[in-house]
């Protein structure tokens, strides 16, 4: 297949769409359901460039749930602690463990349920029934993956009755080093960010703590790797093998780090024991679960515990998750990674990662105040590492 028509563009009035190779060779891809659209395929081509990455830097599959150009989050193949099972809403799969590749989904997709309704999924490896099992019951748009188990591809064909979009990559596919686009008429050329991410980047440590663990590398290239297929500005929290909050696409950087921040957060308190034992409703879906955990702990567009609310999501009343215990419970995180897609300007994003239980920290460097951005690291105990490489995508 050299070229494939699509519906239409970025909206439905950009018409005609297509994809197709430049140079008139085959596509590296084969469409074995579904009609994916243009921002599918964005999605899909950024999302298994990160996947690909990561297995490649860290030995270990990878899954990432992408939305509109940037990863909600991305995860290699680590078994999961029983409460964020619970958290994830894949505590009920039984052979969970004997798949890394599903492990790997359960995290990326169950980092940040909100952002990740209606997904495009990319996977490391070949699809296996666990796997494609998970991904059969989320909101979902696609998936991409170098193969899939004929039982797996069998249970993905069954979703939107049929019309589940599945794509099939050929993992050997490399791209030509210099890559184009059109901007109002105007061709964009440069070459491709061919940057190796692996934690051979981490070794000059500028701070006065230079304990880097091994896993504190790992997340770190997590992060980064992450950062790369993310819209700049951006800023990434990790922790145990997976991107647990990602700040994208903000004019300041200090407004990255406390989005990502934000979600990082919730991503821990939806592991506190009082959001776990919520007693939902049997006839809630799993949407309006995400919401609802997401309103409770915190309390924005509605208040789920009020009277006249709570009937309609829970079988009893649950007691409000007040902001005295959530502090207290964040409060008691620690070694998280961070990193950022370029140098932090200030030191106002170090206190605020503090905040979110960040430990260490991998930045470029390069920006006159970095002095000061060393300093608050220093008095505030934390390990940072410049890495000399700016991440920025675009």
């Amino acid at each position: 297949m050299k070229e494939f028509e699509l519906k239409y563009g970025c909206n439905p009035n950009q018409k005609p769409a297509k994809i197709l190779m430049r140079d008139g060779s085959d596509l590296p891809i084969e469409i074995l359901s579904g009609r994916p659209g243009y921002i599918n395929f964005l999605d899909a081509f950024n999302s298994w460039q990160l996947v690909a990455e990561l297995k490649e830097a860290l030995g270990k599959c990878a899954v990432a749930s992408f939305k509109h150009v940037s990863p909600t989050s991305a995860a290699v193949g680590l078994p999961l602690p029983e409460k964020l099972k619970k958290a994830c809403f894949v505590d009920d799969v039984e052979d969970l463990d004997a798949s890394p590749l599903a492990c790997a989904y359960a995290r990326a997709r169950g980092t940040d349920r909100m952002c990740s309704f209606g997904d495009w999924v990319a996977l490391s490896d070949v699809c296996d029934k666990t796997t494609a099992e998970l991904i059969k019951r989320e909101v979902s748009d696609g998936v991409i993956a170098p193969g899939y188990e004929p039982e797996a591809l069998e249970i993905l064909k069954t979703k939107r009755k049929g019309a589940y979009n599945i794509v099939k990559i050929d993992p050997s596919y490399r791209p030509a080093p210099v890559e184009r686009k059109d901007v109002f008429g105007i061709t964009f050329e440069q070459g491709r960010n061919e940057i190796k991410i692996n934690a051979s980047m981490l070794q000059n440590i500028v701070t006065k703590n230079k304990l880097l663990p091994e896993s504190a590398a790992r997340d770190l290239v997590v992060a980064l790797i992450t950062l790369k297929y993310t819209q700049s500005k951006s800023v990434a929290y990790a922790f145990d093998g997976q991107a647990i909050g990602v700040g994208a696409g903000q004019q300041s950087r200090i407004h990255c780090t406390r989005l990502a921040g934000g979600k990082a957060d919730t991503w821990f308190l939806r592991q506190h024991d009082k959001v776990l034992s919520l007693p939902f409703r049997s006839d809630l879906g799993r949407p309006e679960r995400d919401n609802v955990v997401d309103g409770y702990i915190n309390q924005n567009e509605e208040d789920v515990c009020a009277d006249g609310n709570w009937q309609k999501y829970f079988t009893k009343k649950p007691k409000p998750f007040t902001r005295e215990e959530q502090a207290a419970y964040l409060a008691t995180i620690d070694n998280v990674a961070l990193g950022s897609d370029a140098f932090f300007p200030f030191s106002d994003n170090i206190e605020r990662a503090r905040k979110s239980g960040v430990r260490y920290i991998a930045e470029p460097g390069g920006s006159i105040r970095d002095d000061a951005v060393i300093d608050c690291c220093d008095r505030l105990g934390l390990v940072m590492t410049f890495t000399g490489t700016r991440l920025f995508h675009h």
